[in-house]
C-alpha cells in the first residue's frame, strides 16, 4: 500500500486560474486485455468526436484551444507538440482507429474521448516518491515511452513528476516509461485535466464514468479527489 501523495505546485494555479485536476485512485485491480464491451465504448467515444469536432478547424475547438493556448504560455509550440486530447482527436477525425491496449489505459482514452479533455492513467504499485505537477527547474530526466534516450524538460515547463523523474513531459503531451499501465498494474491513479471552458463539474462526472468503468472492468476499490487552488494535495493510499 502506497504511503506517497500528489500535490499541484501553487505556481501552476497562478499561472492557469480555473485549472482543476480531477484524480481517481485505484487499488487492488485486476487488468488485463480489454473486452469486446470496453471496446466498443472506445469506438463510440472515437465516433463522438467525428460527430462533433469539425476536421478543418480542429484548433479552434474551445476545448483544445485552450490547450494550445497552456502550451504557448509555457513556451512549446502547440503546432510541433500537440496536447494529449487534440492528438487523439485529429487520429479520431482521420478514421484512424486507437489500438486496444489493455483495460485501464482504455478507459482513460475512452474517457478522454467523450470528454474532449487529457486523461489518462499512471501505475503507482512501485512507487518510490511523492508525485507533483510543477514547473520544471530542467534538471529532471526523462525517457519517453518507446525510448531509451534521457531527455531533459526545459526550465519552466509544466511536467508530472515523481522526484526529479518526469512522468509526463508538457503537462498532457508525452507519457514516460515509468508508470505505464500494464496488465500486470494493480494500482493506479487516472489524472482528468479540466481547463476552463471545462466546468469541475464535468470533471467530476467525468471521474465518476472512471470509477463506475473500473468496476466493471477490473474490479477493486476506487475513490476521487478534486485538486484545485484550495485543495492542493492528495493522498494515494488505498
Amino acid at each position: 500500500m502506497t504511503k506517497f501523495t500528489f500535490r499541484i505546485a501553487d505556481e501552476i494555479f497562478e499561472r492557469f486560474p480555473g485549472y482543476v485536476r480531477g484524480v481517481v485512485i485505484a487499488h487492488e485491480l485486476a487488468n488485463g486485455p480489454s473486452p469486446p464491451a470496453l471496446v466498443d465504448l472506445l469506438r463510440e467515444a472515437e465516433a463522438a468526436v467525428r460527430a462533433r469536432v469539425k476536421s478543418d478547424a480542429v484548433a479552434e475547438e474551445p476545448r483544445i484551444k485552450s490547450w494550445r493556448e497552456a502550451y504557448r504560455a509555457f513556451g512549446a509550440k502547440p503546432a510541433e507538440f500537440r496536447s494529449s486530447i487534440e492528438a487523439m482527436a485529429r487520429r479520431a477525425l482521420k478514421n484512424d482507429r486507437l489500438p486496444a491496449i489493455n483495460a485501464l489505459v482504455d478507459i482513460g482514452n475512452l474517457i478522454s474521448l467523450r470528454h474532449l479533455l487529457p486523461a489518462g492513467a499512471h501505475a503507482i504499485d512501485l512507487l518510490a516518491g511523492d508525485l507533483a505537477l510543477r514547473p520544471a527547474t530542467g534538471a529532471e530526466q526523462f525517457v519517453a515511452f518507446g525510448s531509451t534516450e534521457t531527455e531533459h524538460p526545459l526550465p519552466g515547463e509544466v511536467i508530472f513528476t515523481e522526484g526529479d523523474t518526469v512522468l509526463t513531459r508538457r503537462w498532457t503531451w508525452r507519457q514516460a516509461q515509468h508508470t505505464l499501465t500494464l496488465p500486470e498494474t494493480r494500482a493506479v491513479e487516472f489524472n482528468i485535466d479540466g481547463l476552463p471552458p471545462v466546468p469541475p463539474a464535468e470533471v467530476e462526472q467525468a471521474g465518476a464514468e472512471i470509477m463506475e468503468l473500473v468496476q466493471r472492468f477490473c474490479g477493486g476499490r476506487a475513490r476521487f479527489a478534486m485538486l484545485a487552488r484550495d485543495q492542493p494535495s492528495v493522498s494515494l493510499a488505498a
